[in-house]
């Protein structure tokens, strides 16, 4: 990964330490020297302050501090509150302190140079200061300098002056190490030290974070997951921090995406249906209006043709008026019918004409009906099977199911060959009857069969036209079963074709 979070933390934490180290380094060099200064300044201050108390108390009891101060040299004397100050100041702090009394002179001097410090204490007291020395406290009853050692070749602090007893002098000395040394070796040290750390820091911070990462990562990978849209991936780590939340989060969105592209598709796939359909309903509108157009075209021409043949007098006798008279007579029946079963087949697509369910015995409907057609089937010498004579009762539209069985019957009455019959059988099935009307003759090509259904469609249009279809009548079928709910079909057999429906017999 070209910028991984890993290498940034290592980066920020080396950054940091740097950062650290050099505010250290310059803390160091520039502010430890004054504050080494300032805080032997305060032990001095402190010191006095004591000192200066205990002297105060010891002329209030009607004593003097440096004979108190005896005992320190004394093999049986008691330690008091100034020796126990002195001693401290001397061994903790390597701070060497005269007192002496003005009054008779008495001396004590607490280390080896404490005759020096004296002569220097009179010599203060005199006004004879070297010029270099710097006052850094100046008040009525003392002074704090620094000044520059020619025998050790250093630097002290010496606070000196009276106590407020009037009658002691003091005088105390505080060597000043070489801070400016030490100042250097230090930051040489901390440089070691630092690099040292930078190194180590950098190393376990690069591993360290791998906890860290590892789940950033997961979380990176499951993101790029979800941007191809799979959301299947799931975060699965158990933590509670912000990352956990994340991936909790992240899980949750995932679902909710699912969950909306599926209706989104969902959608899709019903308005894709929606136009599919607006598009089947456009072409089967026009190709209703381009097939209704042909189909009256002929007998519109014919209509037309006879119709000027007799204002043009072409028929001359009575017979050929009669004749002319009969052809247009038939042709505007014929589409007087077509325009009704086109009104019918529209009403029962459109569910404007829904079935009224009653019980009634379908066998003395077909007796029924062929009895009507007896004429008919006379003139196509059809020889008629139907056997059945007890009831059989059914549950349907009594009308619509004789309008069914008439348009069989009358398929079957045109298509006859060879011996001419037609069979009618009845076949109870449960809680259906199957009504099938079989005719000898030709078999339907199989790739017809399937569209026998379709409006205005014909498998020999010159033979649909000599007996007067219109391609409409196995399509009002097709549409009154699906009213009924109920099927039907078509079927090639030994001898000849059958036409079959089914009604509900039981409730």
């Amino acid at each position: 990964m070209k910028h991984s979070i890993r290498v940034k933390f290592t980066m920020i934490f080396i950054g940091l330490m740097a950062a650290v180290l050099v505010s250290m380094w310059a803390v160091n060099s520039f502010f430890l020297e004054g504050f080494y200064a300032k805080q032997k300044l305060r032990l001095l201050e402190n010191a006095y302050e004591n000192l200066n108390a205990i002297a105060v108390d010891k002329e209030f009891q009607g004593q003097n501090i440096t004979e108190e101060l005896q005992s320190l040299f004394s093999s049986d004397g008691e330690q008091t509150e100034a020796s126990r100050l002195l001693r401290l100041m001397n061994d903790k702090y390597n701070t060497t302190i005269v007192i002496q009394d003005s009054i008779t002179g008495e001396l004590i001097p607490l280390a080896k140079d404490g005759k020096f410090l004296a002569d220097a204490l009179h010599r203060y007291i005199l006004g004879i200061i070297d010029p270099r020395t710097e006052t850094l406290i100046s008040q009525d009853d003392h002074q704090v300098q620094k000044i520059y050692d020619r025998r050790s070749q250093g630097y002290y602090l010496q606070s000196w002056g009276f106590f407020d007893d009037n009658r002691t002098m003091f005088i105390m000395s505080m060597p000043l190490a070489s801070i400016h040394d030490s100042v250097n070796i230090s930051n040489e040290f901390l440089a070691y030290v630092g690099l040292a750390a930078l190194v180590l820091g950098s190393a376990l911070m690069y591993y360290a974070t791998k906890k860290v990462v590892s789940p950033i990562r997961s979380l990176a990978a499951l993101s790029a997951r979800m941007s191809e849209l799979d959301f299947e991936a799931r975060y699965t780590g158990d933590s509670e921090d912000e990352i956990g939340v994340l991936g909790h989060s992240m899980n949750t969105l995932s679902e909710k995406l699912k969950e909306t592209i599926g209706e989104l598709k969902t959608a899709n796939n019903e308005l894709q249906k929606d136009i599919e359909e607006k598009i089947k309903i456009d072409e089967t509108r026009k190709e209703f209006i381009a097939n209704v157009s042909h189909e009256l075209k002929t007998p519109i021409a014919l209509i037309q043709g006879y119709a000027e043949g007799l204002t043009e007098g072409m028929a001359e006798d009575e017979d050929s008026r009669n004749y002319y008279c009969e052809v247009i007579m038939d042709e505007a029946g014929k589409m007087n019918k077509m325009v009704k079963q086109l009104l019918t087949l529209t009403a029962l697509e459109f569910g404007n004409d829904m079935p009224v369910m009653e019980r009634f015995d379908i066998a003395a409907l077909i007796h029924g009906i062929l009895l009507s057609a007896g004429i008919l089937l006379q003139q196509k010498e059809a020889r008629v099977v139907f056997d059945q004579e007890e009831p059989v009762w059914v549950w349907a539209d009594e009308f619509k199911i004789e309008e069914v069985i008439t348009n069989y019957l009358n398929n079957a009455m045109n298509h006859l060959e060879g011996e001419r019959r037609i069979e009618i059988r009845l076949e109870r099935k449960e809680k259906e009857v199957r009504i099938t009307v079989f005719n000898t003759g030709r078999h339907i090509p199989e790739e017809d069969l399937g569209n026998l259904w379709t409006k205005f469609y014909k498998v020999d249009k010159a033979r649909t036209r000599e007996y007067g279809g219109s391609g409409i009548g196995l399509s009002i079928v097709k549409a009154i079963m699906d009213s009924h709910n109920k099927s039907c079909g078509v079927e090639n057999v030994n001898g000849g074709v059958e036409f079959w429906f089914t009604v509900d017999s039981g409730i």
